[in-house]
Parts: C-alpha cells; sequence; structure tokens
C-alpha cells in the first residue's frame, strides 16, 4: 500500500521556494496520508503519527531531517 502512495506522489513538482524547505515534499505527503488513513483527523494527530512511526516510514523514506515537529 505504501508503495502505491509513493508512487502516486513520485513525479509531483514541489511548489516551494528552494532554500526554505526543511522536509521533502514526498515525506510529507506520505505521511499525512498514511496518518489520515490510520484514523489521523488533525494536524496535531498526523504529526504524531509521524513520531510514533518514525522507524518504520524511514525504512522506505528519507528522514534524515527528522519528523515533522
Amino acid at each position: 500500500m505504501v508503495d502505491g502512495i509513493v508512487k502516486s506522489f513520485w513525479e509531483l513538482s514541489d511548489p516551494r521556494r528552494p532554500g526554505r524547505i526543511q522536509y521533502k515534499l514526498l515525506d510529507i505527503l506520505v505521511i499525512a496520508v498514511s496518518a489520515v488513513i490510520a484514523g489521523a483527523e488533525t494536524w496535531t494527530a498526523i504529526a504524531h503519527y509521524g513520531d510514533m512511526k518514525k522507524d518504520w516510514l524511514a525504512t522506505f523514506l528519507d528522514l534524515s531531517e527528522g519528523v515533522l515537529a
């Protein structure tokens, strides 16, 4: 399932300003979608999900900058 989410967003262009980006757009989107599928209903719940699942998420995402905080 996660592979499908990653593939869906892989070619999405990032409209944010270069030099002001801390997290990769792909990582943000995959964490957000995964959290919502798991039942998260707020941004705080999505952030909590990312923190709780960071070891698992790091197996397929580049979380070198950490998880969204």
